[in-house]
């Protein structure tokens, strides 16, 4: 396996950025930081993510429909129980982001 280069790809050091500015108990859908960027789209985001996002709060840049990522769902909750981000109940029994509460849109002013 090859080592990867000291340096990101600037799309990736970008996504990673605006993940590390996500407030506690606020996350981004990968469609949020696309936009915010103004550049790629959700899965772009959404690869870095899962190629990158390990050093950065990862557990706050999400999918749309509010659902913790598949195969990380504990990890996650239990950042969203600690930072008190809001959290719904779903039929199915699963705890789900509550988006209407917890989005953030970006703005410095939300901090």
């Amino acid at each position: 396996m090859s080592r990867m280069s000291e340096q990101l790809p600037e799309y990736a050091e970008r996504v990673l950025e605006v993940a590390e500015r996500i407030p506690p108990g606020r996350v981004m859908t990968y469609g949020d930081v696309a936009e915010w960027l103004g550049e790629g789209g959700p899965r772009q985001v959404g690869r870095v993510m899962a190629l990158f996002g390990g050093a950065v709060p990862w557990w706050r840049v999400v999918r749309a429909d509010g659902v913790p990522l598949p195969g990380s769902e504990l990890r996650a909750l239990e950042h969203y129980r600690a930072e008190a981000t809001p959290l719904r109940s779903t039929p199915a029994g699963g705890p789900r982001l509550d988006m209407r509460r917890a989005r953030w849109d970006g703005d410095e002013a939300h901090i």
